[in-house]
């Protein structure tokens, strides 16, 4: 879908950092909006700001609540899945639980969504599915247990349902952000190239949305040196490890 203007989407994670930024970008684009996420203070203070807005707080991470979420969203042009949770993690500084739960938002709640929200588009030949994944699930890196696997899978998933509806109706869009400073990252304490803001990463998600295009890496040169990463021989890539 490349018309934005009273074109209804709802927004899962929208409530902070790159996802509240991309509803403000949106609701200047003339979208209508449905924005999820888990803080409903944070989400009902955001709608206030914007021209058409719905609060519908959510928990990807709890099944019983999608269906109901669904329902209440209403009919839908097209899904932006943003839900995102990041710790820095070691394989020597292993936290299992936080490592779960991360790849509960980062994936399954996807699943969770696509799974009701896909077959309906589906059924009606028409839909927009955009899923923010990260360049960090082109290879694994260091520190990222638990949120590279998960944004891997996220990847791949998008690839296969670019395959599988390829003819349907319904358009997939991955956008791979790089660094994006948020509450998230600041958590980092080694250098990011090239961080970006929220404001600037969400221009870059609506360009991604306007276009055809089904994969946007962004920032350039940055997710290029990450994509040739991603194709070294595993020799070189270890080398020395």
């Amino acid at each position: 879908m490349t018309g934005l203007r009273d074109s209804r989407y709802w927004l899962i994670g929208a409530s902070e950092g790159l996802g509240r930024a991309l509803a403000k970008e949106l609701d200047r684009a003339g979208a209508q909006l449905v924005l999820s996420a888990r803080n409903a203070g944070r989400l009902d203070e955001l709608s206030q700001t914007l021209g058409n807005a719905l609060p519908l707080p959510l928990d990807v991470t709890d099944s019983t609540a999608v269906g109901p979420a669904v329902e209440a969203a209403g009919p839908i042009d097209g899904l932006i899945y943003n839900a995102g949770a990041y710790l820095p993690m070691t394989a020597r500084n292993w936290d299992s639980e936080a490592a779960l739960a991360m790849v509960d938002v980062n994936f399954m709640g996807a699943l969770r969504v696509l799974g009701t929200v896909v077959p309906a588009m589906v059924e009606r030949r028409a839909g927009d599915i955009v899923l923010v994944g990260s360049l960090a699930g082109y290879r694994g890196l260091p520190a990222a247990i638990g949120y590279g696997a998960s944004k891997a899978a996220l990847v791949s998933l998008a690839e296969t349902m670019r395959h599988d509806l390829n003819g349907s109706g319904v358009t997939v869009h991955l956008v791979n952000p790089g660094f994006v400073k948020t509450r998230l990252t600041d958590r980092n304490s080694f250098p990011m190239p090239q961080l970006m803001s929220p404001e600037a990463a969400a221009l870059r998600i609506v360009k991604a949305m306007r276009s055809k295009r089904f994969r946007t890496d962004f920032p350039a040169p940055f997710s290029w040196g990450i994509r040739l990463y991603g194709m070294l021989p595993d020799f070189l890539a270890y080398r020395g490890r």
